[in-house]
Formats: structure tokens, sequence, C-alpha cells
């Protein structure tokens, strides 16, 4: 339980930080020196739930990258189309609200982000397997030690 709930912390800690660089990246092509970077308390409950997709991973591991991208982008979708129709529901308003334009479906998801989630997913594939190394080593108490 310990494990499930530290790798639920890192995936909403990962998602806070992807979110402010992403934010900042988009502040800088708009020409805000500032690099005004941005996220929402609710981001880190929705990254964190990367711990459920874990199993999802498990079973896709060996598949063409490319073919698990695609799994991932349509998850990803999937997941913000949801959380963001539900967070609308509960407070009236979603977060990122993308509005009407053309490549946003109903302003919960925007399909030009498609490039951006398919290396997002990857992203959390190499997490999870650096997260499972991280454990069995703390688990096992293979530390390492300069003493000699």
């Amino acid at each position: 339980m310990k494990s499930k709930l530290f790798r639920f912390i890192i995936y909403g800690l990962i998602g806070w930080c992807l979110e402010i660089l992403w934010t900042g990246i988009g502040s800088l092509i708009h020409g805000n020196l500032l690099l005004y970077s941005f996220t929402y308390m609710w981001m880190f409950f929705i990254y964190g739930m990367g711990i459920f997709l874990e199993p999802i991973h498990n079973k896709i591991r060996n598949w063409n990258i490319y073919l698990r991208g695609g799994v991932w982008v349509l998850i990803i979708f999937l997941i913000e189309y949801s959380c963001g129709w539900a967070l609308k529901r509960l407070l009236g308003h979603c977060p990122w609200d993308y509005g009407d334009g053309i490549l946003s479906i109903n302003g919960y998801i925007r399909l030009d982000f498609t490039v951006a989630w398919f290396f997002t997913g990857l992203l959390y594939e190499k997490v999870h397997d650096y997260l499972l190394i991280l454990e069995d080593i703390l688990n096992n108490k293979k530390y390492i030690s300069n003493k000699d």
C-alpha cells in the first residue's frame, strides 16, 4: 500500500511539473518573458491516477512504440474529457476550459495536444519502470555504499 501511495504522489508531482513547464513554454511562445506558469490543485490527483494505468502499461510494454503511444493518447483523452466533464458538473466550470476552437471537443480536450499526450504517456511508462526499480532496491535493502 505504501508503495502505491508513493507512486501516486510521484505521478501527481510530475504532472504538476509538466503542467508548469507546458504553460511556461506557452507564455514564452506568446511573448511573455516572465514565463508565467500555472496549474490546478485538481491536476495533482488527476495525474496521480496514473497508478491505475500501470496494469495497462504492464500488458502493452512489449508493443510497438507507436501503438503504445496511440493507446496512451486515447486513454489520456478519455481521462481528460471525463475529468473535465465531472469537474464542470461538480464546480460549475472545467479548470482547463479549451473553449470552442476547431480542435477542441466540448472544451474538455484539444486534439492538437495529441503529440504532447503521446510523449507524456511514454514518459510515464519510464517513470513507472524506474519507480519499480527504486522500490525493489529499497525493499531488498540493496543500497549502494561507498564503504569498503
